[in-house]
């Protein structure tokens, strides 16, 4: 039966039905469905993990213990995932282990582009990466065979317009291996130096034992394939670009379509290039086939007809590789730009407006609060990665320690939870005076409401242990915990100065639940009398995109307006009611 899914439902389905027994994953767009849609699946026990690392840990740990098993993430997660992957590449699994990773080309919700090919290269795992839902879910599937097979993790490589694209998808039945027998091997999988040395050896013969698939059994099951068409123009490609390619040359051309990416076959390449006159490498991000392909001696056009940055389109490869432009229509409309804005009503923005009252240096971190950057509120000074901002202020304030009373960190309570809270024992321990300021929305918002440590709930809902973020705090050494309400401004000014003024580690926790949860009750909608209206744009100070100024006068759009009461704070004619 076929059914229309998103790639990264069918990815799950296709795990699903492979027997996959456990999942750990830690959410991140644009991979956070995959485990969303596990976790309707009562025979996969699924989790969030507290991050990354442990997701993958834990995979590995039930794998190794004869569980099929998936772990799945980000790009830049694998960044945090990267220890076990490396070292599981040398003990190998017992029962089959995937590891999802989905790439951001174009960032639309990412800082920066990172192409996770180099992991595999670096790692020595093989790679697949599949072009649309009906891939998704066979190499899904596929991916549990050859990890087995090989003795590996397996990774399976998506990018944002897989993930969230919908196509036909043929669906099957679940087929559960039960549990594989564990048998105590420490040379295989305790890697002191005297094992992992033997184990080298048998990575870098898997590799080889790879290759060899790929040139052969994988042109024999579709996973590589060739289609010949016009032999003027061959196409190497992979994943969305041979979509793309498809639509953009159709029968003009030639196709090598690699659904396997690490490790890249030789003989394949060199004949299928043999073939054809003139030869492109079509691969967003970096030059990871075009490279391998010149490696081994074939002359390809890539990067230098190519960008390196940003997503590939049909237009774009049919112009470069064609010379043909694509006729567009343009609407005759002006459409104003929409950037991301912090929500109406959400706590963070009282937050923020109060920091801008305080005049300090804000170091930032992932999450929607990132959103504070943005005017009026230009709230944040740097963002680096998950948990940056704890240990970035500490760094700060040991290079300027005079400068100590004027910097904050901002972090969300997932992120904190994800890797702040090692930043944390670092400021406790080495006494540093710094103040981190957790934004406890109750949620982890920004990749669309998912539970964490510290909500109290697991990922189907159920109650759960919850982590208690001041108790926490004190634990790992930190003296001064506060906690504000984001809607309160006066309270905020005065408690976060108060911890600025103390010349010590401290935490204030701005506690308010996100606005759009469903569980929050909010006020009657604001509105403005005109009469009382001075015009002096003190509400749009705080950047609520439910406020405007219409005909001279401030107004509230009572659609959006959740009755925060931020801005009834900052009006000094009470013209807000």
């Amino acid at each position: 039966m076929k059914k229309l899914l998103l790639g990264n439902e069918a990815v799950a389905r296709g795990l699903y039905e492979a027997g996959c027994r456990v999942a750990s994953s830690y959410p991140g767009t644009p991979s956070t469905e995959i485990t969303e849609v596990i976790s309707k699946y009562d025979e996969i026990t699924s989790e969030w993990a507290p991050n990354e690392k442990v997701a993958a840990e834990v995979a590995f740990g039930a794998a190794v213990a004869g569980a099929r098993s998936f772990c799945g993430m980000k790009h830049v997660g694998l960044n945090v995932a990267a220890d076990p992957l490396f070292t599981s590449s040398y003990t190998g699994v017992n029962a089959g282990m995937v590891i999802g990773v989905a790439d951001d080309p174009g960032m639309h919700s990412s800082q920066n582009e990172q192409d996770s090919r180099h992991y595999a290269q670096a790692s020595k795992i093989m790679m697949l990466e599949p072009a649309d839902s009906d891939e998704c879910l066979k190499y899904a599937k596929m991916a549990y065979e050859l990890s087995e097979r090989f003795d590996t993790p397996i990774l399976l490589r998506l990018t944002t317009r897989v993930s969230h694209s919908r196509s036909l998808a043929e669906v099957g039945e679940r087929v559960d291996n039960g549990l594989k027998e564990y048998v105590k091997n420490p040379q295989k999988y305790v890697m002191v130096p005297a094992n992992a040395k033997g184990k080298h050896v048998v990575v870098e013969k898997r590799i080889l034992d790879q290759i060899e698939y790929c040139e052969t059994e994988a042109v024999a099951n579709g996973l590589n394939s060739v289609e010949y068409n016009d032999k003027k123009i061959g196409v190497i490609t992979a994943g969305i670009c041979y979509e793309y390619a498809k639509e953009a040359l159709g029968d003009k051309a030639s196709y090598l379509k690699l659904g396997c990416v690490y490790p890249l076959p030789e003989k394949l390449i060199k004949d299928f290039c043999k073939e054809c006159e003139t030869v492109y490498v079509l691969e967003e991000l970096d030059d990871f086939i075009e490279t391998h392909c010149k490696k081994i001696g074939v002359e390809v056009i890539g990067k230098s007809a190519f960008t390196l940055q940003g997503e590939y389109s049909q237009g774009l490869i049919r112009k470069v590789v064609l010379g043909e432009d694509v006729e567009s229509v343009k609407a005759d409309v002006d459409v104003p730009a929409r950037p991301p804005v912090l929500c109406a009503g959400c706590p963070h923005r009282g937050l923020f407006y109060t920091l801008k009252r305080l005049n300090v240096t804000v170091s930032g971190d992932i999450g929607c609060y990132t959103l504070g950057v943005a005017k009026p509120l230009g709230m944040m000074d740097t963002v680096l990665c998950m948990g940056g901002s704890v240990s970035g202020l500490h760094g700060r304030n040991l290079a300027n320690p005079d400068k100590a009373n004027k910097s904050v960190a901002v972090i969300g309570d997932s992120t904190f939870i994800h890797s702040g809270v090692t930043g944390l024992i670092d400021i406790a321990y080495n006494n540093s005076n710094s103040v981190t300021i957790i934004l406890d929305n109750s949620i982890t918002g920004m990749t669309g409401h998912q539970q964490n440590p510290t909500t109290g709930y697991n990922i189907k809902g159920e109650p759960a242990a919850a982590v208690s973020l001041e108790k926490l705090c004190e634990a790992v050494g930190i003296n001064n915990v506060f906690v504000v309400d984001p809607y309160n401004l006066d309270e905020c000014y005065t408690t976060i100065g108060k911890a600025l003024d103390l010349n010590a580690p401290a935490v204030v926790i701005s506690r308010r639940p996100c606005a759009l949860l469903k569980t929050v009750k909010h006020n009657p909608p604001l509105k403005v009398n005109k009469d009382k209206c001075k015009s002096c744009k003190m509400c749009m100070k705080i950047g609520c995109p439910a406020i405007s100024m219409k005909d001279g006068k401030a107004e509230i759009d009572f659609t959006q307006c959740l009755g925060c009461n931020v801005c009834s704070q900052l009006c000094k004619f009470g013209a807000i009611e």
